[in-house]
């Protein structure tokens, strides 16, 4: 069965958080001064490692799919790559949509192997580089085919052990189903005061139609019940 994976946002800062899962606590720091933008990486790193280092079968190339067209799922995305880059000596790559930007393309690119991949986009960190469908990753099929995502996938694999892939909408995009078959799996990202639950459920059934293969469900932009005034004296 899935996992179904929630997420707060709090100064915008994205945070993911396990549904029915126990992940560690988070304390108060001795100040008792409530830390949204702490809290929220605590519970990326939770989920990033109940994704990609559970028990069962490894799980290298995730995709996260908006469930909607206005729902972004690059923050989410970026803050999970950084995270599990964190967590790994391994090399990992955030596979955007956009070409690169300030945000996500601010380090010197990389001289070593090159012709590879690595060489061609920007690195983020040691172990960590922010790529994009361009002419370096599959440029020689039709972008959004099988083809394309088959000759993507592949190239990726040989140079990083880990891929964070921003994907199309699934709601709208049947290259969503394909990215659910071809990578280890797919999250799908809901939006917490948009996504109707009859709309969630069409989704899944015809990503579960297509034999896409579902990890969970992250729900973004849900606010904190209740007033951070009474999180700060918690």
């Amino acid at each position: 069965m899935s996992a179904s994976v929630g997420v707060l946002q709090q100064s915008g800062v994205v945070a993911a958080v396990a549904q029915g899962v126990t992940l560690p606590v988070v304390l108060p720091c001795k100040s008792n001064v409530w830390k949204p933008d702490e809290f929220a990486r605590e519970q990326i790193r939770g989920l990033v490692r109940r994704v990609f280092f559970a028990s069962g079968p490894p799980i290298r190339q995730v995709v996260f799919c908006p469930a909607e067209p206005h729902i972004d799922v690059a923050p989410i995305c970026d803050q999970v790559a950084r995270a599990l880059a964190q967590e790994t000596s391994a090399q990992v790559a955030f596979m955007g949509r956009e070409e690169e930007t300030e945000d996500f393309g601010s380090a010197p690119r990389t001289t070593e192997n090159v012709g590879s991949i690595k060489s061609s986009f920007n690195q983020l960190a040691s172990n960590l580089w922010y790529v994009t469908r361009n002419r370096s990753v599959g440029s020689d099929k039709q972008v959004g085919t099988g083809m394309h995502w088959l000759s993507c996938l592949t190239e990726l694999r040989k140079e990083f052990e880990y891929v964070v892939i921003e994907g199309p909408t699934a709601g709208v995009s049947s290259e969503a189903a394909i990215l659910g078959q071809m990578t280890d799996g797919l999250i799908l990202v809901l939006g917490a005061h948009s996504t109707r639950k009859a709309t969630a459920q069409k989704i899944k059934q015809a990503l579960q139609g297509a034999q896409s293969r579902i990890l969970g469900t992250v729900l973004s932009e849900r606010r904190f019940p209740i007033p951070e005034s009474i999180y700060n004296r918690l």
